[in-house]
This record gives C-alpha cells, sequence and structure tokens, in this order.
C-alpha cells in the first residue's frame, strides 16, 4: 500500500460523492484543508499519511465500507457497495470503442453529447457525464476483452497506474493504463504485451476519463 494509493483512494471517494477533497474533509467534519493536496507532503518532503480517525470519519460520512474504500485503494471502483442500502438506478449512454472516434458521440471537452446510442443501467453515481464503452479489440487483455463494457467518468482524478479511456486529437481513441504523465507528455501502457506502448505529446490529447469499474 503506497502513499499515492491512500490519496487517490481519497480523491476518488470524494469524486463518486460529487465532491472535492476539501468538501470531502469538510463533510466529514474535518478541517477543509485536511486534504488539500499540499498537505501531503511535509515541509521536510516526507509524506504524510491521512489518519486512521480521519479516513473512519469518511468512511462514516459517506456510507461506504472499509472493502469499498480498499476496492479504491487498488485502483477500483467501489460504486456497487457504497451504500449500505439499495442503491437507484440511471440509464447512460453505451457507446462502442469503433463509434466513439466518430464526430457527434462527444463535445470538445469529452462529455458524451446527442442521443445516438444504446443505453444501459447501473448504480446511480455523482458524475452527470459518466457513460459507458464496449471494449473492442484485444489490446487490453487479460483486464478487459473483446465486448466487455466499462463505466468512464470524466470527472474523477486520474492518477499513474490507472486505467483510462483516451482520445487523441486525430480522433483515435484506446482504452489503456496511464504509465506516467508529464507537464510536456503522457504514456500509456498497453495491458497485453503483444502490443505496443504509446507515448503522446500533451497537445496531442483530446481528452483522457478514468475507468471506474468493468461489467464483464
Amino acid at each position: 500500500m503506497r502513499h499515492d494509493d491512500i490519496w487517490r483512494a481519497i480523491d476518488s471517494l470524494a469524486a463518486e460523492n460529487g465532491l472535492s477533497a476539501s468538501g470531502l474533509a469538510r463533510k466529514a467534519g474535518l478541517d477543509p484543508t485536511a486534504f488539500n493536496p499540499s498537505k501531503r507532503i511535509g515541509p521536510d518532503g516526507r509524506a504524510r499519511w491521512p489518519s486512521t480517525e480521519s479516513v473512519a470519519k469518511v468512511l462514516h460520512a459517506t456510507g461506504a465500507g472499509v472493502e469499498a474504500f480498499a476496492a479504491l485503494v487498488s485502483g477500483q471502483a467501489a460504486l456497487p457497495s457504497l451504500s449500505r442500502g439499495p442503491r437507484p438506478t440511471r440509464r447512460i449512454p453505451l457507446i462502442g470503442l469503433a463509434q466513439a472516434g466518430g464526430e457527434g458521440f462527444f463535445d470538445d471537452a469529452g462529455f458524451p453529447v446527442g442521443g445516438s446510442w444504446d443505453e444501459i443501467s447501473l448504480p446511480e453515481i455523482s458524475d452527470p457525464n459518466a457513460y459507458a464503452l464496449e471494449i473492442s479489440g484485444d489490446s487490453m487483455e487479460p483486464v478487459f476483452r473483446d465486448g466487455d463494457v466499462v463505466i468512464v467518468s470524466p470527472a474523477s482524478p486520474v492518477r499513474r497506474g490507472d486505467r483510462v479511456v483516451v482520445r487523441t486529437r486525430l480522433g483515435e481513441v484506446m482504452a489503456k493504463e496511464l504509465k506516467r504523465q508529464s507537464a510536456k507528455r503522457i504514456e500509456l501502457a498497453s495491458l497485453n504485451p503483444a502490443h505496443p506502448d504509446y507515448s503522446f505529446d500533451l497537445p496531442d490529447i483530446a481528452w483522457l476519463h478514468r475507468i471506474l469499474w468493468a461489467s464483464q
């Protein structure tokens, strides 16, 4: 368990409840600045970890369980188990990976637009622009296979090691793992070793969204 993984889990829990990191801290009865990025590294450069008490208050405030939080730490989504009771469902766009590269399915910000798509139901999440993408090809095997459906959230924070959907300025859409991102470039890994990794200049990327979970 790494320092970055714990903070990613807190950021993800905030996003999945429609909150910023400071909003989550406030909801949990903590100092609103407790989860600010500036508080995660001390003046001496040493990593600061959230206290057990802080994590417990966050879980209580959001209704999440320890297992749900552990799933977020590992990079998975906690959506199916965040609520103690039955969750309402909503219908979201289902877009094929090949379709996603065409015009008319996403706006300039990467949010789904139009209406020429299928829909699927899923447990309610806070991101109003969440959508589903049907994987095609084998570049994400053995994690995601041809025909699997992944749930994608434009609002969720993205960290190194997350599985993401990326669209380039040329209209190419791909599902990869974020290997590295700097101020100038982004590196993407294919989970299938038979496929190459990719590297792009940031201006060549139209948008990058995190994959929350998959229906397999």
